[in-house]
């Protein structure tokens, strides 16, 4: 493979420029991300604390502890969408913890329940969470580790979650008969509903005198059959592991509790099915902190995508594939971190050319079952009377097609803009990739803000002289340009990742990492192409 050649000018204006937007966004996503991090579930210092300390006060672990004692000491976590619920009214980060830990050598997805934003209970956004973490435990074979501790339903949203988190439920039995071990280990509260949880789990640990499990609590059994009883009888415990049999194991504190997690996955006798890497990694030969200055502020601005691979990939060495056709469309093969990718990089609008090239390549890709990284910065497909003739519609549907039947994993990192049909060419989340990654200046919509707006007016003047009366456009420019900041307001990636339309923002000097660990989870499961396709129109 050939080594790609830099011809980034890091001293240029340019570059200075792009470095301190991206630095200045990621700075805001820091501010973000501590807040979650502190816990409870508000930019308020004061309350936070309050809520902290009363969590503290019981001798209980925050959730990022308690997944830390879990996992194998020194080894990273990946988690997944700590920015959820962003401009929404849900509590920023939905009160749950989730990502990819390695427990005992075996990889695993962890969901846990942040006991000190609204004692855990479940919102529109923790169940969405919890809903994407089962689906990543599926999709890519991967034992999934609950630390449960939650005070039910957030009552006052109960008509947003009742229907869509009773897959939760579902999904827990679905896992185990495909094979892939639930685990839940039980630190407080889990009722009502969620004492499905661990009721459908293939291993409940269970913490002395503090877990709680019952579909029913004191008040309710009193006012539903006027009997009266207290927490342990109903749902302790030591009940649950003399008694009823729910509790497979009695803890008798947070860290035993978490020690017996380690030792059931210990005895999983796991095992990965992907062929894993297939070279010893190489560090690539430029330094990823070049990556700060590299993609624009403004997505309106291309930049060349290859000094992005050059970055992230083994040895900065890329095969590529039809380097003279399509060229705004980089396709190629490389190594990241030992591990065999495919790559489909934007460098520009999508014509035919570009395509039927992409499409291409990913039946190469699945010929010989190599992953697919898409890295995209994508204003769409081309249009106009030139390009409608010359059969767009059905080329752009062939890179479609392709990527809809494509069943090696695919992951997808969005680095300026993603609009239009072009999101759907490159995979985005529609199209069910393992997983999706964000950079703080990406952009996500229809088409950008100005030219949303501009389709609008011509839409209002067409209509108003379809009426017979004449159009004013300086009346309908403040609708206009109304319209133009709501659009970009909703095109942000902290609105996208708000909700949970990707897995997460992250630094793109952690690309290479982030990407790394993603691709060694996809492993977990077989790596394996497809057989056949939609027909593709010629």
């Amino acid at each position: 493979m050939a080594r790609i050649a830099s011809r980034v000018d890091l001293r240029s204006p340019a570059y200075a420029d792009n470095r301190a937007a991206m630095l200045e966004a990621l700075g805001e996503i820091d501010a973000l991300t501590a807040q979650v991090v502190r816990g409870g579930g508000t930019s308020d210092d004061a309350k936070a604390a309050t809520a902290v300390a009363k969590l503290r006060g019981r001798g209980k672990l925050l959730p990022r502890e308690r997944i830390g004692l879990l996992i194998d000491r020194g080894s990273p976590f990946l988690e997944l969408s700590p920015l959820a619920g962003h401009g929404t009214d849900d509590p920023l980060g939905g009160g749950m913890v989730s990502g990819i830990g390695r427990i005992n050598g075996v990889e695993c997805v962890i969901s846990a329940n942040d006991p000190t934003v609204k004692g855990g209970a479940q919102g529109p956004t923790s169940v969405a969470k919890g809903l994407r973490a089962m689906e990543i435990a599926r999709v890519n074979r991967l034992p999934l580790v609950s630390l449960t501790e939650s005070a039910g339903a957030d009552l006052p949203k109960q008509a947003e979650i009742f229907v869509p988190g009773g897959a939760s439920f579902k999904n827990l039995t679905r896992l185990s008969a495909a094979g892939i071990p639930t685990i839940t280990l039980v630190f407080g509260s889990s009722t009502a509903g969620g004492a499905y949880v661990p009721g459908m789990s293939d291993y409940v640990v269970l913490q002395k005198d503090a877990a709680k499990v019952y579909l029913g609590g004191p008040p309710l059994v009193k006012m539903a059959i006027d009997e009266d009883a207290d927490e342990e009888q109903l749902g302790g415990a030591e009940m649950h592991a003399r008694t009823s049999g729910l509790a497979d194991y009695l803890a008798a504190d947070e860290p035993d509790a978490l020690r017996i997690g380690r030792d059931i996955v210990g005895h999983l006798n796991w095992r990965t099915l992907g062929p894993g890497r297939s070279k010893a990694p190489v560090a690539p030969a430029y330094d990823a902190d070049e990556l700060l200055g590299i993609a624009s502020a403004d997505v309106r601005v291309p930049f060349e995508v290859r000094e992005v691979i050059a970055r992230v990939v083994d040895g900065s060495e890329l095969e590529e594939f039809k380097p003279l056709y399509g060229s705004t469309l980089v396709t190629g093969w490389a190594h990241l971190d030992g591990f065999p990718i495919g790559i489909l990089a934007n460098n520009g609008i999508l014509f035919s050319e570009e395509a039927e090239k992409g499409a291409q390549f990913i039946q190469l890709c699945e010929r010989h079952d190599v992953p697919i990284l898409f890295i995209q910065n994508i204003t769409g497909f081309m249009v106009g009377t030139r390009y409608e003739q010359g059969g767009i519609i059905k080329d752009g549907a062939k890179l479609i097609n392709a990527v809809s039947n494509s069943t090696v994993p695919h992951l997808t990192l969005m680095v300026g803009a993603s609009y239009g049909a072009g999101n759907y060419g490159m995979s985005g989340r529609a199209y069910d990739p393992r997983f999706v990654f964000t950079w703080p200046n990406h952009r996500i919509a229809v088409m950008g803000p100005k030219q949303l707006g501009g389709v609008l007016e011509i839409v209002a003047k067409q209509r108003t002289e379809a009426a017979g009366q004449p159009f004013d456009a300086n009346a309908f420019a403040p609708m206009r340009e109304a319209f133009e900041q709501q659009v970009e307001a909703q095109s942000t990636a902290l609105f996208a990742t708000g909700r949970l339309w990707d897995d997460g923002i992250i630094d793109p000097r952690d690309t290479r990492t982030v990407l790394s660990l993603a691709l060694s989870a996809v492993h977990s499961a077989p790596v394996q192409g497809a057989n056949t396709y939609g027909v593709f129109r010629m």
